[in-house]
């Protein structure tokens, strides 16, 4: 065999050996495949992953952008917002009030704590509106939410929605009343119903008899015709055009219950006669009643006083005109323009000609000065007074004085 034959077939042999049979010829190979595959296979893992990171990098980016555009908008519409409400406050500050007439314009009364969509709705019920979403929906707009003052407004149909919300927001109508001091229970109910703050004279009277009210002035007190003479305080008041009875008069006894000084409660012990803070009403009514000069008031009570402790019983009779005239008010409605001799026999619990001490109740509502001046009587030898004609009184030691001063300043007039 030629040699070159031989190295040739063994060449080709040792080919298909190393092809077929040698592990590490072909796994050399293989693995070489591998190596390329893997590091082919491992780029294109990780350019997935850098993209993710550029997709969350741009997404957060958005969100960013969305939401600085979003607060920019609320920002901005915040500052318009801020500015037209600020800029129709000024203007609707600038309007001339909106006053409807009484008697032209209808009654609509805001309830405590109502909602503007309460409130739409009872505008609309009443005909007052068109549309009780219209009005919601302006209300908010223009800032009035929130405004609307509760009690009694006078409207009509014809005002705008604009107009509307104005007088709703404005201050409730009211009606102002002066009780005037030294008027009765029954003079304080005409004031009241000829003012309109009351409806109907005989449910306000009751009320006023019966109904509690939480006091400590009030209680215990003896049983009267009127519960509350004495008590409603004379003053200026300002009332909402529906002001409950029981309203009108709370009011009045909080006046009294101010008035009525805690340095006035305490004065009542140091008192030449033991009283009580009725009695100290009642005396006071009389002072009231019988005081036209105010630099009278102290000295008159001085007298009563006097009077009242003193050991002569026909001296604790007080004699005091203004009881008489208080007896025939109760009787006929009216004070006697003069009184006859025969008026002071009239038989009658509060005739302070018969009957001795004060009388039962007080005989008129009285103002401050003569409660001062029931706890603060001055210290006086007088024990009997006339009045002159002229508002002021004429004061007497003895009877005998008195009856020169009525000598002199009735008998001669």
């Amino acid at each position: 065999m030629d040699w070159e034959d031989v190295r040739v077939s063994g060449s080709k042999t040792g080919k298909g050996t190393g092809k077929a049979g040698n592990p590490n010829a072909g796994g050399s190979r293989r693995r070489s495949g591998s190596a390329h595959n893997a590091g082919t296979n491992g780029t294109a893992r990780k350019q997935p992953a850098k993209k993710r990171n550029n997709k969350k990098i741009r997404r957060i980016m958005v969100f960013l952008l969305i939401v600085s555009v979003m607060v920019s908008i609320i920002v901005v519409s915040f500052t318009i917002s801020y500015e037209y409400v600020m800029k129709s406050e000024r203007e609707a500050s600038m309007k001339p009030e909106i006053v409807i007439d009484e008697s032209e314009g209808v009654e609509f009364v805001i309830e405590r704590g109502a909602s503007t969509s309460q409130i739409a709705k009872k505008l609309a019920e009443q005909g007052l509106i068109k549309n009780e979403t219209v009005f919601k929906l302006l209300s908010k707009i223009n800032g009035y939410d929130g405004t609307y003052k509760s009690g009694t407004h006078i409207v009509s149909p014809d005002l705008s929605y604009d107009e509307m919300m104005r007088v709703l927001s404005s201050a409730p109508v009211t009606r102002k009343v002066t009780i005037p001091e030294g008027k009765t229970f029954l003079q304080i109910v005409d004031i009241l119903y000829n003012s309109k703050i009351i409806k109907d004279k005989q449910k306000f009277i009751e009320c006023a008899n019966t109904e509690e009210f939480d006091y400590d002035f009030l209680k215990g007190l003896p049983q009267r015709e009127y519960r509350l003479e004495g008590y409603l305080f004379p003053d200026t008041y300002e009332y909402d055009y529906n002001a409950s009875d029981r309203e009108i008069i709370t009011k009045m006894l909080d006046n009294f219950d101010r008035k009525f000084k805690q340095q006035y409660r305490d004065m009542i012990a140091s008192l030449p006669v033991e009283m009580t803070m009725d009695d100290v009403v009642i005396l006071a009514s009389i002072i009231e009643r019988e005081a036209k000069d105010p630099d009278d008031r102290h000295i008159i009570a001085g007298v009563l006083y006097n009077r009242l402790k003193n050991k002569d019983a026909s001296l604790r009779k007080l004699q005091v005109d203004a009881t008489i005239q208080y007896i025939y008010f109760r009787r006929t409605g009216a004070y006697k323009e003069r009184l006859l001799y025969e008026d002071y026999e009239i038989e009658d619990e509060y005739n302070t000609y018969l009957h001795e001490g004060l009388p039962p109740g007080p005989i008129c509502c009285p103002g401050e000065a003569s409660i001062r001046a029931a706890v603060n009587p001055d210290d006086t030898p007088y024990l009997y007074y006339v009045a002159k004609g002229d508002g002021s009184h004429a004061f007497a030691r003895t009877y005998r004085e008195h009856q020169e001063n009525v000598k002199k300043y009735i008998r001669n007039n």
